[in-house]
């Protein structure tokens, strides 16, 4: 089943576009950092990972070598084909009920950021509908200065340039963001919506969840887990 692009959302560039403009072949290029460092060192030894979002794999891999088991779903097929050594899932995240829980869910790549607010509010009840009692839930949020300081690029060591061209308000707290990533060779661009978060703001759509925060996992505060406030009356 083809899932049909998202409204407000657009990707350019060779290969197959996913429903929120991302390009496949782009992601399967992109280096990954220091993520799957920071992730183990927040939850326990070799325990489930529930991968919300997990495009081709960049993350979904690392964690793998490093113990873990991993559930990555994706809504794009295209995608998830990428994806070696873990149990996929193809569906839109705000939909998921898999009926069943994880030591870890993790909801990455900015996608609590989402520009519809419904969206959103799915994205959180999925995380908090399949977290195991005791578990955890690692979120990753934007940098503060995400949608300023516009325009600005940056040249990564592997040879390809990313450029953060505009973030235009369309709606009540809604910037349409426009991404390029210019490689030697071919060059992909984004177009999406995201909503800026106070850490206040983010804070309130977790707990409107069912959650809070349990720690900032790095000095920027992009990483964060989160634990159902349930979780909190129990200790």
């Amino acid at each position: 089943m083809r899932i049909e692009m998202r409204e407000g959302y657009e990707g350019t560039g060779p290969g197959a576009i996913t429903p929120d403009g991302c390009a496949v072949e782009l992601y399967s290029r992109l280096p990954i950092g220091q993520e799957p460092d920071i992730i183990a060192a927040a939850v326990p030894a070799g325990v489930h990972i529930l991968e919300l979002g997990s495009g081709v794999g960049r993350m979904t891999h690392p964690l793998l070598e490093r113990g873990f088991t991993v559930t990555a779903v994706d809504e794009s097929a295209e995608m998830l084909e990428r994806v070696q050594g873990a149990r996929t899932i193809c569906s839109p995240i705000e939909q998921l009920d898999l009926g069943e829980t994880f030591d870890v869910v993790m909801l990455a790549s900015f996608l609590v950021h989402a520009g519809d607010v419904e969206v959103r509010r799915g994205l959180l009840r999925t995380c908090v509908r399949h977290v195991a009692p005791g578990g955890s839930v690692l979120i990753q949020r934007e940098g503060e200065n995400y949608h300023t300081s516009l325009p600005r690029e940056r040249v990564d060591p592997s040879g390809f340039t990313v450029r953060m061209v505009s973030a235009e308000p369309v709606s009540d707290g809604v910037n349409s963001v426009h991404a390029e990533y210019v490689f030697p060779d071919a060059v992909w661009t984004q177009t999406f919506l995201a909503r800026p978060l106070t850490q206040d703001q983010f804070e309130e759509a977790l707990a409107e969840a069912g959650l809070r925060v349990d720690s900032y996992l790095t000095p920027d505060r992009i990483w964060v887990r989160a634990v159902p406030v349930a979780a909190t009356a129990a200790e």
